[in-house]
């Protein structure tokens, strides 16, 4: 099969779909530039194909040091034809608790401003070349909000309004944009889930659905598929039973507590604000 992507920019490369798109797209024998906070892992990575990767790890809503990134990228490999912004937090969220707007204003920088700042950089010298993808990683919790998780719903159903402008402002360009809409993925962030994950998928399985949909051209990418369907089956239900019925699941973690998954920029607990 001919290789689909040469040239990769790919953020979030330490999490657990992170590294599993990485590890395929170096299989595949392209070029990545990989991007994330854990440099141990990112060096790990790079041992893969020492010639055809570099490690970078800038905090991805600091748009100085994003761009310092993507210049530093394309004096090595040129201009990318892939870039998929897929860095990313989760964690449960109260807006009684005061110290949970700062896991807000976090997680809005990452998910949200975050892939922002992935693609800005990319744009003019993809259209330039009349051609590239930018691949944003947003969720199905973007599609309707969840009690106890409406930082991480928000921030995801920001991505998702932002791909969709920016997809209509590139059309005729060259350049694709496509969503991913993940379910439950097996990784840190979901480790510390206590309630039912239908549809769980391992990170490898993920990684090859997304960039086969990608290469096949999907703006619209749903991980695994009948994830989707059975969000918009609940979906028909009325709005008062549908809440019922996920309000009575078991909560995501808060930064703090016991299974919660660490938040970059953020001590373990929030600051007062």
């Amino acid at each position: 099969m001919p290789l689909a992507f040469r040239n990769v920019v790919l953020t979030g490369a330490c999490g657990g779909l992170g590294q599993a798109l990485a590890r395929e797209l170096i299989d595949d024998g392209a070029e990545v530039a990989l991007v994330g906070l854990d440099v141990g892992k990112l060096d790990a990575l790079v041992a893969l194909a020492p010639g055809r990767c570099a490690a970078y790890a800038p905090d991805v809503s600091d748009s100085a040091a994003m761009q310092s990134m993507a210049i530093d990228w394309m004096a090595r490999a040129g201009v990318p034809d892939l870039v998929i912004a897929n860095a990313g937090v989760a964690g449960g969220f109260d807006t009684a608790e005061a110290d949970d707007l700062a896991v807000l204003r976090r997680m809005l920088e990452i998910n949200l401003l975050g892939a922002a700042t992935t693609f800005q950089p990319f744009v003019k010298p993809m259209r330039a070349q009349r051609g590239g993808a930018l691949v944003g990683v947003a969720s199905i919790a973007g599609w309707r909000g969840m009690p106890g998780n409406g930082a991480y719903c928000a921030s995801k159903a920001g991505l998702i309004r932002y791909l969709e402008s920016l997809r209509a402002e590139l059309r005729e360009t060259g350049i694709t944009v496509h969503t991913v809409s993940p379910g439950y993925i097996r990784t840190a962030l979901t480790a510390g889930n206590r309630f039912a994950m239908p549809g769980l998928l391992e990170a490898d399985e993920a990684a090859h659905q997304l960039l086969a949909g990608v290469g096949a051209g999907r703006e619209q990418i749903v991980l695994p598929r009948r994830i989707g369907w059975l969000s918009k089956l609940l979906d028909l239900l009325p709005g008062k039973l549908h809440d019922r019925l996920l309000r009575g699941q078991p909560r995501k973690p808060r930064l703090g507590e016991a299974g919660a998954t660490a938040i970059p920029g953020l001590s373990e607990k929030p600051p007062p604000t």
